[in-house]
């Protein structure tokens, strides 16, 4: 029942400010996946699909515009979707692409605003999107440095943009903690997407940076603001929302699945991050059955 991240090296150089793909199709067939860039997807006719961003799971309707921050795990799977006319503008640039003393200028606020509270992936209004429909459409149509004011010019936009509403939760992907490019990182989080479905021990995953576990413990918890059982049990219990939702397994096989050995640890845990029990929130978000492959 393991479920794997992959990290995406996307075809932007560095000597690109932007990558664009524009494509009509008919299924989304991309795995969850992350990577450190920005990402602005701009999705029509796709009423049904689904979409994964962080710990955040949700149906979307025909009109979907998502901006995701760097190294949050996202995809969109076509679920329930009937449509074979989706139509799909996906937007990709550097963390760099502001300057950090640019974006602390007075003018620039809003957009390192913008920028700051895309950790937990922004979803705009549908007064939003169709505000920007046309400019993101024509986008692909301009270049050289007309498609980069054109850019700015959006992301302008949308840092204004009313009624705009936050995905996921910021804990465990928080790009301000968490730096991919950093090796050591990137292994444990590789390691820990591949075995939270079983006991894994600290001098473990210590060993597996050639680090003592006394200054592993130091290391990562200097890197991702929590220590390293409850970063590990976050990951598990993001993997467990997504079975309640999405199978008809038991709560027990779930929690043994997720690598928890003790049911009221896991019952008491779960709670404690998302405010229900876990037969709560499988009530509440329903669509037992469905299945989503990671």
């Amino acid at each position: 029942m393991s479920r794997s991240i992959l990290k995406e090296a996307p075809p932007l150089t560095k000597s690109d400010c932007f990558s664009l793909f524009a494509r009509y199709k008919t299924e989304f067939d991309f795995p969850l996946h992350f990577h450190e860039e920005y990402e602005l997807n701009f999705i029509e006719n796709a009423r049904g699909v689904k979409r994964v961003v962080g710990d955040s799971m949700e149906e979307i309707d025909d009109l979907e515009l998502v901006l995701v921050g760097p190294n949050i795990p996202h995809a969109w799977f076509t679920h329930k979707c009937q449509s074979d006319k989706i139509f799909e503008v996906t937007i990709q640039f550097h963390r760099d692409l502001f300057h950090e003393t640019l974006l602390k200028r007075t003018q620039l606020s809003s957009i390192r605003e913008l920028f700051e509270h895309s950790i937990k992936g922004i979803l705009f209004s549908k007064e939003t999107i169709q505000q920007l429909a046309p400019r993101l459409k024509a986008l692909e149509h301009k270049t050289g440095f007309d498609s980069v004011i054109e850019l700015m010019i959006i992301l302008n936009e949308l840092s204004a943009a009313k009624d705009s509403r936050y995905l996921s939760g910021e804990k465990i992907y928080n790009a301000d903690y968490i730096y991919m490019d950093s090796v050591r990182m990137e292994k444990l989080i590789e390691f820990m997407n591949a075995n939270f479905s079983r006991p894994v021990r600290l001098a473990e995953a210590a060993s597996l940076v050639n680090m003592a576990e006394t200054a592993f413990s130091r290391f990562f918890k200097t890197k991702t603001g929590v220590n390293f059982v409850d970063f590990l049990n976050d990951i598990r219990l993001g993997h467990a929302a997504r079975l309640l939702i999405d199978t008809k397994d038991s709560i027990a096989e779930i929690a043994a699945a997720c690598g928890f050995t003790n049911i009221s640890n896991f019952n008491r845990t779960f709670k404690r991050q998302k405010g229900l029990t876990p037969k709560d929130f499988r009530s509440k978000h329903g669509n037992v059955g469905e299945r989503l492959f990671f």
